[in-house]
């Protein structure tokens, strides 16, 4: 049966449904899903922005390019609902305040939408995806009636701040995101801009209203708390977060370092693996800039570290005796060092705390490579 020939019975309800966050990284921030119920005609089904298909040709080149396409899918309630349950992720019900003509509109947008042709759309983490879909897709068919207020925002938060109230500083998972994406997250985000995020499109709908006939009533009609989940207190392991292990590398560093200095020597198989190691990072975070679509990893200053041109420098700063010229690349690295405390001072982007002792062991490695060199 096509989609146009389904015709809702009057007890139809629509609803947004807002999903709890889950323990992976890729579940950290919720999920959203609209739910069509009709029981007069034993009709209960989600629609969802959220997934994407495994079997897509060069999957992980195009995930990695940012061109992965997500997907408009449709399921039964029931295996959705019982597929959260199990992930112990609670799970809310806003059930809108619609006409009967505005849900056989709804009903109607979702079914063309998740036709084969229509389904694929190209994922944005901050501005389309999931959960953005939700909120423009009520803008779409309720139109101008649909009114978002920004009562619900109390306190003004960049993109980055809103991303790492959803993820633990100091986990592998927020030092990786960290930095991965640039400065373009530390500026400040709309109310409007918030609900790229669950909680705000059912914290932005709860505060939503529509106008019919010149009087504004309430988008949504009312709350449901379908499933409450038990508390998981799970306690990372600090012996293998972040900040310690860069912390045993910083001391490492520092040692030979110290080392280095009272025996008047250079350990350059050490000055040769930072420079890999650093350029490695580099140039990878400048292809996430240049070379894919995303649009949070542009503008990324924390090239200032890892800087792409040290891996050209690999050979001549692990030789016994450098050229001369050798010094100034350190002083530049410096330099550049100097910059992301500047860029950091004024919150032009703020870069993982997990990596500070690392950072300060490369300050200090570089000013006793600059001194050394000019031996």
């Amino acid at each position: 049966m096509k989609a146009q020939e389904i015709i809702l019975s009057k007890s139809t309800e629509v609803s947004v449904l807002t999903i709890g966050p889950g323990q992976q990284l890729y579940d950290s921030f919720g999920h959203n899903a609209f739910r069509v119920k009709d029981p007069t005609q034993n009709i209960d089904i989600v629609y969802n922005y959220g997934t994407y298909d495994f079997d897509t040709p060069n999957f992980y080149l195009k995930f990695a390019q940012g061109k992965l396409m997500y997907q408009l899918t449709f399921n039964n309630y029931t295996p959705f609902y019982k597929y959260y349950v199990r992930q112990n992720r609670w799970i809310k019900e806003q059930i809108l305040n619609l006409t009967y003509s505005e849900k056989q509109a709804m009903f109607d947008f979702l079914q063309n939408n998740a036709k084969p042709e229509n389904k694929d759309y190209l994922y944005d983490f901050l501005f389309d995806n999931c959960a953005t879909k939700i909120r423009d897709v009520m803008v779409t068919v309720l139109g101008d009636k649909l009114v978002y207020t920004d009562d619900y925002i109390t306190e003004e938060y960049t993109f980055r701040q809103l991303i790492q109230k959803n993820v633990y500083w100091n986990s592998w998972g927020s030092l990786g995101m960290d930095v991965a994406i640039g400065a373009i997250v530390d500026r400040h985000a709309s109310a409007w801009q918030y609900q790229f995020l669950p909680q705000y499109i059912f914290e932005g709908a709860a505060n939503a209203t529509l106008t019919r006939d010149s009087s504004k009533q309430d988008l949504v009609k009312k709350d449901n708390f379908i499933f409450k989940n038990t508390e998981n207190k799970s306690s990372a392991n600090f012996l293998l977060n972040p900040l310690f292990i860069f912390g045993l590398l910083g001391l490492f560093i520092l040692f030979i370092t110290y080392r280095d200095f009272k025996n008047e020597t250079r350990s350059r198989y050490l000055d040769g693996a930072i420079f890999l190691v650093t350029g490695i990072i580099g140039a990878l975070l400048l292809l996430l800039w240049v070379a894919t679509e995303h649009s949070t990893t542009a503008n990324n200053y924390n090239l200032l570290w890892a800087f792409p041109l040290s891996l050209f420098f690999i050979f001549e700063i692990s030789k016994k005796n450098p050229k001369k010229w050798m010094r100034k690349y350190v002083f530049f690295q410096i330099l550049l060092l100097a910059l992301l405390c500047l860029h950091w001072f004024t919150e032009v982007q703020i870069f993982a705390y997990g990596l500070i002792p690392l950072l300060v062991a490369l300050v200090v490695r570089y000013v006793y490579l600059l001194k050394f060199l000019k031996k």
